[in-house]
C-alpha cells in the first residue's frame, strides 16, 4: 500500500507541478500580451498626441493670423473714418468761409490778380454783388449769376475754355489731398 500511497503521491506531485508549469506559463503569456498591448497603446497615445499638438499649433497660428487680419482692418476702418471726418470737416469749414462774401470776394480777387482778361467769375447772387462793387475797375471780368457754383466761384477764360473752380468742394478737396500724407503720417 505503500507503494500506492507513494505512487499517489508521486502523480499528485507531478500533476502539481504540472499545473503550476502550465499556470506560469500562460501568466508569462499573458503578462507578454498585456506588456504588447501597452507598448501599442503608448504608441498610439504618441502618436495621437503628436497630432493634436500639430493641429494646436496650425490652429493657435490661424488664430495669430486672423488677429492680424482683424487689426489690419480695423486700422484701415480708422484712418478711413478719420479721413473722411476731415474731409467732412474741411468741407465746413470752407463752406463757412466761402459764404462770408467779403473772405470769397478777397479770395476771387486774389485769383484774378495774375489773370489777364478777358475773364468771367460765376458765383451767387449774393457774392456777385459783393464782387461787382470789388471789381468795378477791373473791366477786363465780369461777373455773372450762377447759382449752380453753390459755394465758392469759378472763373473761365478764353471763352470758357479755360475754368478755374474755387467751389467749397474743389477747394476741400484740394486741401484734403494735401493733408492727407500728413495725417497718414500721423496715424502710421
Amino acid at each position: 500500500m505503500e507503494d500506492i500511497q507513494s505512487l499517489l503521491e508521486k502523480i499528485n506531485r507531478e500533476g502539481v507541478e504540472k499545473a503550476e508549469a502550465e499556470a506560469k506559463r500562460i501568466v508569462d503569456a499573458a503578462k507578454a500580451k498585456a506588456d504588447r498591448i501597452l507598448a501599442d497603446a503608448r504608441e498610439a497615445a504618441a502618436r495621437e498626441k503628436a497630432t493634436a499638438d500639430k493641429e494646436a499649433e496650425a490652429s493657435a497660428a490661424r488664430a495669430a493670423e486672423t488677429i492680424r487680419q482683424g487689426a489690419r482692418d480695423v486700422v484701415a476702418g480708422v484712418k478711413e473714418s478719420i479721413s473722411k471726418l476731415m474731409d467732412n470737416l474741411l468741407a465746413v469749414d470752407v463752406s463757412a468761409a466761402l459764404a462770408d462774401g467779403q473772405t470769397a470776394a478777397a479770395l476771387a480777387a486774389d485769383a484774378i490778380r495774375e489773370l489777364a482778361g478777358p475773364g468771367e467769375i460765376a458765383c451767387g447772387e449774393k457774392l456777385a454783388q459783393t464782387l461787382k462793387a470789388q471789381l468795378a475797375g477791373r473791366g477786363e471780368f465780369t461777373v455773372v449769376v450762377d447759382e449752380s457754383v453753390g459755394s465758392g466761384f469759378s472763373v473761365k477764360l478764353d471763352g470758357g475754355r479755360v475754368e478755374h473752380s474755387f467751389t467749397a468742394d474743389v477747394i476741400a478737396a484740394e486741401l484734403a489731398k494735401r493733408l492727407r500724407p500728413e495725417l497718414a503720417k500721423l496715424l502710421s
